[in-house]
């Protein structure tokens, strides 16, 4: 969310942004804003005179008593009690006009960071670099649920009859695969100075509102019924949601904090989940990280951030690149986002393992995330990068370790965690 004074004083600047992100339907929201809040000043103003004014009757009553002037008295009361009904009056209007400043400055994008490229969707988003040597096999690599089948690792059938499509049974050595990568992730994060945390894995409306966008809300959160509850799309809601309403001292920063959590979407608008396949689901689990940090040092931790996940997978023999999101395909909280994608031997082309994101100061501001410093109080700016996150990251890490005998070769980082298994047969 922008600051109100920002938008102010630069409505041309906040209009250009907005034309920036392809979303001109909003163009008029900027000018209804700025009238809005100048009827919510001259309100607060006018309120503020009323008191003032109140008061210094008030005072006059007292003297008026004390000099026997009753009736001179009786007239002040009775202008202070219209004042009274006025003030009240003047108090309930402010209120519905702060509500109503609120809801737009909530759907009004964050302003992108200058070197984001411009474009309308993700088909306009910018490689910036590769790292590792995509590998293509002088075999056939199969679909990556008939890999884990034959090798007694999934049960979707079973899972369709229990919950539906979107939803699987991982089974055997792919199961423990999938913690064992969970937990690699976890202590590569703790080795690089990351505290770990398992947060709530439900949050109240107020902290979703906080951490996203509406259209972000509605498409992806489950919503317990008759609760203020809803679950977790990712373990960034209830980690950034831990700072809601604090002032933290500026030497306790940066926060850097890596978490383990259980994922719940709708994906709403994904056109259909596949029926064979993982790679879109409604339930997964992945570790996260994020960093809460003076402003000037954000820059920096975002480049951290996307290096630790192309570091993680490096690590483990996958090839992968990065891409920079363009202004149409950042969600309108961020900054700037950089995606990780992993190699696909199959598909021979990268797929999405990973975002990571810089939001400024929109979280902090929506969420009271505020520092102390020897200046005073300013907001915090947050950042999160997903670490890895099963089963995506178990499809690029079956088809890049596969066999011709359809065994899968488990690299040495990932060993002790496999109890010492060196390949999956």
């Amino acid at each position: 969310m922008l600051d109100i004074k920002f938008l102010r004083a630069n409505p041309d600047a906040v209009k250009e942004n907005i034309k920036k992100k392809f979303q001109d339907n909003k163009l008029s929201l900027v000018d209804e804003v700025i009238e809005l809040d100048a009827k919510s000043r001259a309100t607060q103003q006018e309120a503020s005179d009323l008191r003032a004014e109140r008061n210094k009757i008030s005072k006059m009553i007292g003297g008026l008593m004390a000099q026997g002037k009753k009736d001179e008295a009786e007239e002040m009361k009775r202008k202070v009690s219209e004042q009274a009904d006025r003030l009240a009056q003047l108090e309930e209007q402010e209120k519905e006009l702060q509500e109503k400043i609120r809801t737009i400055m909530l759907t009004i994008p964050n302003i992108i960071d200058p070197s984001v490229p411009i474009g309308k969707d993700d088909s306009e988003n910018v490689e910036l670099e590769r790292f590792g040597e995509p590998v293509i096999p002088d075999f056939e690599v199969p679909y990556h649920t008939e890999i884990m089948e034959k090798l007694n690792g999934i049960d979707l059938d079973s899972a369709r009859k229990v919950a539906g499509n979107g939803f699987y049974y991982l089974m055997g050595d792919i199961a423990r695969l999938h913690s064992a990568v969970l937990s690699y992730a976890r202590d590569f994060m703790i080795n690089r100075g990351f505290t770990y945390c398992i947060p709530p894995y439900m949050i109240r409306s107020n902290v979703v509102t906080g951490v996203m966008s509406f259209a972000e809300m509605d498409a992806m959160m489950y919503k317990i019924e008759g609760e203020d509850l809803y679950l977790i799309g990712t373990s960034e809601h209830s980690m950034i949601g831990k700072f809601i309403d604090t002032i933290l001292d500026e030497k306790s920063l940066p926060q850097t904090l890596t978490s383990y959590s259980p994922c719940f979407r709708k994906e709403k608008g994904a056109h259909g989940l596949e029926e064979r396949g993982v790679y879109r689901i409604h339930q997964f689990e992945k570790q996260e990280m994020i960093v809460v940090c003076k402003p000037e040092e954000s820059p920096q931790w975002f480049e951290k951030l996307w290096k630790n996940t192309v570091d993680l997978f490096r690590s483990l023999d996958i090839p992968v690149r990065t891409i920079e999101c363009c202004s149409g395909d950042l969600a309108d909280l961020k900054v700037k986002s950089i995606d990780v994608e992993a190699w696909s031997p199959r598909q021979q082309k990268y797929f999405e393992v990973g975002s990571c994101s810089n939001l400024g100061d929109a979280q902090a501001r929506r969420l009271k995330i505020r520092v102390s410093s020897q200046d005073g109080k300013y907001f915090a700016h947050t950042l999160n990068n997903t670490v890895v996150a099963p089963p995506r990251m178990l499809i690029a890490f079956l088809e890049n370790n596969l066999n011709v005998d359809g065994s899968v070769n488990i690299p040495e980082a990932l060993g002790p965690y496999m109890g010492g298994q060196e390949v999956i047969k």
